[in-house]
């Protein structure tokens, strides 16, 4: 969730950077040509060529404009890891305020000696394992949500992924999944508390995939989802629940609670009207099982071949009509029906007797209102500064979730 694809142009930056207890000054403002605030590498590559020092990001501290995390002017704390030659950073004239605070909700990524320490497990993980890292590590995405870096072997590229205390365990539920269909999940190397260790996949993300990437993907995560729920004990420890009883009290706390405000009474009273369509998703059949909770396209990668599914820091135990509808949602628009169609085949072939294609129907607002607590969690769970990337959401997709109860998008063609 949150999904970062590159793309587009509109992005301008500056930079803080400080070498270690100093703040040297700023660098900028200065264009990229990723507009998504997360993709970091344009700007490490363009600061360590005008410094001619390594660099890395650690934080953004401030956004002006831009919508969505793409776009407008956006300002980061950068550590250089060597002092760069004098003269090559306008001075401040005052300390930068948002460096001088270290909130609670920061990131261990976020700050230096966290992320020190985190390459340092890596690199001291992959020697361990005869594979020792031949170059420094390459920072590629860094927000609340993940710290994503690709670090170069002998062998060939693994990526390091750390997560934040609200997502899941990703390596556990990889295993969970790994059990049923191994080749559906990336092979993970090492794992270490709300970080991983995982071998490249060759390819490229299916934004826009094929008609039989996407039933590969479609087809047999349903099927992996319907083995895991027959051996429900196996659930990974810690697994967020959103099966129907837990998610719908988490609903109506929102609605009561943080996002109040943001609403009219008339939507409040739509959106908690739409918790009655629980009974009658209920009575289509299908099993709680190990949801992805993020299943959209950019989270398969195929060199061509069967793809991989990655990215499970929003899994949880639930209801699997999530993924069918997150499959829909996030392709184009004349490939929704392929995501349906393969959806709604291989629950009928895994559960004869269900009905996936009416709880399509009836489960696309529910899903938006299960978006809104998620992007509720990410609000709650990081420092003010970076809850640009969210603010707004939860009631944004509350929104959405009573436009399409009254003109469904994609269950209706189908039941």
């Amino acid at each position: 969730m949150g999904a970062v694809h590159t793309g587009g142009m509109g992005r301008t930056v500056s930079a803080v950077v400080t070498f270690g207890a100093d703040c040297l000054g700023v660098i900028g403002p200065f264009a990229v040509d990723v507009a998504w605030w997360a993709e970091v590498e344009p700007v490490v590559a363009y600061l360590s060529r005008v410094l001619d020092v390594p660099v890395l990001v650690l934080r953004l501290v401030g956004v002006e404009g831009g919508d969505g995390g793409r776009d407008g002017h956006v300002t980061y704390h950068v550590e250089a890891l060597r002092r760069p030659a004098a003269g090559l950073v306008s001075a401040l004239g005052v300390a930068h305020a948002a460096l001088a605070e270290l909130h609670e909700l920061r990131s261990p990524w976020a700050r230096m000696e966290g992320l020190r320490e985190l390459l340092g497990w890596a690199a001291d993980t992959l020697a361990s394992m005869d594979r020792p890292m031949t170059g420094p590590a390459e920072q590629r995405r860094t927000w609340n949500l993940a710290a994503v870096l690709r670090l170069p072997t002998r062998q060939g590229p693994v990526w390091l992924k750390a997560t934040p205390h609200f997502a899941a365990d990703e390596a556990a539920v990889i295993a969970a999944f790994a059990r049923v269909d191994q080749g559906l999940v990336p092979t993970v190397l090492a794992a270490g508390p709300r970080r991983v260790l995982l071998e490249h996949l060759p390819g490229v993300d299916c934004w826009d995939a094929p008609a039989e990437i996407i039933t590969s993907a479609v087809s047999r995560l349903v099927t992996a989802q319907a083995a895991i729920a027959v051996r429900a004990a196996g659930y990974p420890p810690g697994l967020r629940d959103r099966r129907r009883p837990i998610l719908a009290g988490q609903i109506r706390e929102l609605l009561d609670g943080p996002v109040s405000s943001e609403l009219t009474s008339e939507e409040l009273a739509a959106a908690r009207g739409l918790q009655e369509r629980w009974s009658a998703l209920d009575d289509c059949g299908l099993p709680d099982t190990i949801v992805h909770g993020d299943f959209h396209p950019g989270n398969w990668r195929s060199d061509g071949g069967p793809p991989v599914v990655v990215d499970f820091a929003d899994a949880c135990v639930g209801n699997p009509v999530v993924d069918g509808l997150r499959a829909c949602d996030y392709l184009p628009k004349a490939k929704r029906s392929i995501a349906a169609k393969a959806w709604i085949e291989a629950w009928r072939t895994q559960l004869p007797g269900c009905e996936p294609a009416r709880a399509l129907a009836i489960a696309e607002p529910l899903a938006h209102l299960a978006y809104a607590v998620r992007y509720q969690e990410f609000l709650d769970g990081i420092e003010p500064a970076e809850q640009v990337y969210h603010r707004g959401d939860p009631a944004a997709v509350i929104r959405a979730a009573l436009r399409c109860a009254r003109t469904p998008n994609i269950g209706r063609t189908f039941v």
